[in-house]
């Protein structure tokens, strides 16, 4: 950018975020890539750091780029294609798209099953379970927070294993479950609450995709039921039959 073009009317935080923005589409900055620091952006604009930070924030809740605490900004991905089949894996789906799946264990707890909870997973109402809160992400880039809900009677020490494994495929392998069908899906639209904006590393007001699951064996039974909340702007939904 020339001394003439920062002379401009136009404020030089704007043009900052212009220039970052054409240097993506041009493919100068790959998707998926670092960014240069904030200092070496100050100087290749020749402005101040703050103007820089202001330039980053504003593409940033376009969704263009991602910011990453102690590491730096990365150049956001393309949208992840997330089938809705009856056999939705997630590490299969994040694989398939040739990045790498990862899953990592929030929380771990008990507590007893609600009416509604007792209802999907064909329990007795205050039935014993355990609870797990968990992020999955696609290479750097955080997808998904969720909340799963299984029994404790047949899956003992399940937030142990998961912490271990981190893949809910594997953990209901551990425990002798080698196939499964997604039994229903429902999905909603709301905006981020301020927990999982974090873990999402998603600005406040940003949407996310809420899909309500359950999972049931070849038998038809119940396995688990979950809540989980996609970034919107990292995901898009693809619906298939069968």
């Amino acid at each position: 950018m020339s001394m003439q073009d920062l002379a401009s009317g136009v404020a030089l935080w704007r043009q900052v975020a212009d220039g970052i923005e054409r240097g993506i589409a041009e493919g100068r900055y790959a998707r998926g890539e670092r960014l240069p620091s904030e200092t070496e952006i100050a100087e290749i604009y020749r402005v101040n750091r703050h103007t820089v930070r202001r330039a980053l924030a504003v593409l940033a809740e376009r969704g263009l780029v991602r910011a990453e605490r102690g590491s730096g900004t990365y150049v956001e991905a393309p949208r992840l294609a997330y089938p809705l089949r009856s056999r939705t894996r997630f590490s299969e789906i994040v694989g398939g798209e040739g990045r790498e799946p990862r899953g990592q264990l929030i929380a771990a707890s008990e507590e007893p099953a609600t009416r509604e909870l007792a209802r999907l997973l064909g329990l007795k109402t205050g039935a014993p379970l355990v609870r797990i809160e968990a992020l999955r992400s696609a290479d750097r880039a955080p997808i998904c927070v969720s909340t799963t809900w299984l029994s404790a009677a047949r899956f003992p020490d399940a937030g142990t294993v998961f912490a271990t494994v981190r893949s809910m495929t594997a953990l209901l392998a551990h425990y002798g479950v080698r196939d499964y069908r997604r039994g229903s899906s429902r999905i909603t639209a709301a905006i981020a609450e301020a927990t999982d904006a974090a873990r999402l590393d998603l600005a406040l007001g940003r949407p996310v995709l809420v899909v309500d699951s359950t999972d049931v064996d070849a038998e038809g039974k119940p396995l688990v039921t979950k809540r989980s909340r996609f970034a919107a702007e990292r995901v898009e939904f693809v619906v298939e039959g069968g």
